[in-house]
This record gives structure tokens, sequence and C-alpha cells, in this order.
């Protein structure tokens, strides 16, 4: 029942959010609140442990915290109850929380709203997305969270969040590289541009390190996956098979990332059958593949 309590709501957290915050606005912008503000001591203020911003830069917070002993803290947090001890749990303006906990203030202003597990993580998404602080592994495993966790389809996600669905199922695949890869676009040693262009190669890591060692463009890291892909295909795979049509692509990148795993589909040409190879990286990721194939009702094909 709480599963589709929050299907229903998906969608709903930006026009809610937006009715008491203008999400556009720098945080020290004045604007005009649609609910009554409170002030709550900023020990009663947690963390939202599902935020998908996991790095906040230290010279941005200093600015905004130099910003906020001179000004105060004008935009209130958007927050809802946290439990029983009295606390609340923040929904949006965790980065001005730890500004002004650098700032050293007591409390804080605050709009208090009722929201679901699902449209708090949406508002996370939006919040961050608004302001283009999320990079791209950050994004692509809120997505991720808001389908394993709450059961939204890719569709569901786009229309909600104002994206295409390209746009969620191409971040969706960077999680299917190796967990180095990743690190490197979270520091922004190479781009989410670099890192697509690796989703396909069996040697992300080892590709990725000429990248950065060698300070290839995007277009080089592309040149360079052509001349390895090439390589492989003339060693390891006949070469009626070095062509895919667009619908088995699709499916490939559909299925990597739903799984996070690397799929890969060969299709016999002209046939009926052909292989799907699925690549697991740990045990934990082989036992949710199992446990996948195991919700395939037996009579499917009947």
């Amino acid at each position: 029942m709480e599963k589709k309590a929050d299907r229903r709501g998906l969608g709903r957290g930006l026009s809610a959010l937006m009715a008491d915050v203008n999400l556009g606005a720098a945080d020290d912008v004045q604007t005009a609140p649609q609910r009554q503000e409170l002030r709550i001591p900023i020990e009663r203020l947690v963390p939202n442990p599902d935020q998908p911003r996991r790095h906040f830069e230290p010279d941005q917070l200093k600015d905004l915290a130099d910003s906020i002993r001179e000004k105060g803290v004008i935009q209130p947090l958007i927050v809802r109850v946290h439990g029983r001890e009295g606390n609340f749990e923040i929904v949006a303006g965790e980065r001005r929380w730890r500004a002004a906990q650098m700032a050293q203030l007591h409390e804080l202003p605050v709009v208090v709203r009722e929201f679901s597990d699902s449209e708090v993580l949406e508002i996370a998404i939006i919040e961050n997305i608004q302001r283009a602080d999320l990079n791209a592994i950050e994004e692509a495993a809120a997505y991720q969270q808001l389908m394993q966790r709450y059961g939204h389809t890719q569709e569901m996600i786009a229309q909600a969040l104002s994206r295409s669905r390209s746009h969620i199922a191409n971040l969706l695949r960077l999680l299917a590289l190796p967990q180095d890869v990743q690190d490197m676009v979270k520091a922004g040693s190479i781009s989410a541009g670099h890192a697509r262009a690796l989703i396909s190669t069996e040697n992300a890591s080892e590709l990725a390190r000429q990248v950065l060692t060698k300070g290839l463009s995007v277009r080089d890291t592309e040149a360079l996956v052509r001349k390895q892909g090439g390589k492989q295909i003339s060693e390891r795979r006949p070469r009626h098979r070095e062509e895919k049509d667009a619908d088995t692509r699709a499916l490939e990148s559909d299925l990597s990332a739903n799984l996070n795993m690397s799929v890969r589909i060969d299709h016999e040409p002209g046939g009926l059958g052909g292989k799907v190879s699925i690549t697991y990286r740990t045990l934990d990721d082989l036992d949710l593949l199992c446990r996948a194939l195991s919700l395939i009702p037996r009579d499917m094909g009947d």
C-alpha cells in the first residue's frame, strides 16, 4: 500500500516545493513564503539520509556561511516531522543548514510540510538539479533509488522531473561502469561524456586512466574506444556480428540500466535465437540477479 501511495505522489514534489520556495533563487535571495515560518533550534534539524548530493564543496560552504553571518538565512528550509523526539528532517536546504552551523547560528527559519519518503527523495533531486549541484553519478544513483525503492519507471521519473527518458537511461547506464571510473566522474577528473563513451568497453578502467593521463577530449575518447573495439571485434567475434540494430542496442542499454550490470545481447542474424550475457561485479550483484530472475513467472511463455 505504501508503494502505491508513493507511485501516485511522484511528480507532486516539484509543485509542492514550488509553493514554498523558488528553487532557482540563490540562497540569500528573499522569496515570499506561502506557509507560516517557524524558527527551530539548529540541533533539532537532521539531514535526509537519502540526500542524493554526497559532496558539499568546502569553499562554497564557507562563502555561504560568510553571507549568513552578515544577512542571516533569508530563505527558509523545508522540513518534515522526524520521529517522536521533536526533531525535523531537512527536505530542502541542507546546504544552508551546514553553512549555518559554520556560522554558529542557534536556530533557523523553516516551513514544515508533509511528504512521503518518495516525495522527499524527488524534491531533493529537483533542488540539486535546479542548482546544478549533482554530479552525473549522484544524479544516476538518485534515479536508481527511485526505481528500486519505490518502483518508479524511467518514464515516470522523466515526466516528473521534466527530463527526457533518454537522459534518465543514459545516466543510469553510468552505474554499470567500474567503481574507479565512477569515482573519477564524481571527482570531476573525467566528464559524464567521457564516461558514456567507455560504457560499452570491457577495459573501461584502463581506458579511463589513459583519458586522464593524456587529457583526452570526449571526441578523442570515442575514437580511442572505436579503435579498441575494432581490435576486439577482429580478434574475438565473427565479422557478421559487428553491427547491431538500434532496437537491440536500446534493449541492451535499458537492461543494463535497470540491473546496474553490463548486459550484452547476441542475436543470431536471420534467426529467432541468440544469447544474453550479464556481467556481475560482486556477489551482491549475483544475488540481486538471482532474485530478479526468480520473480519471472514460469508460465510467461505459454
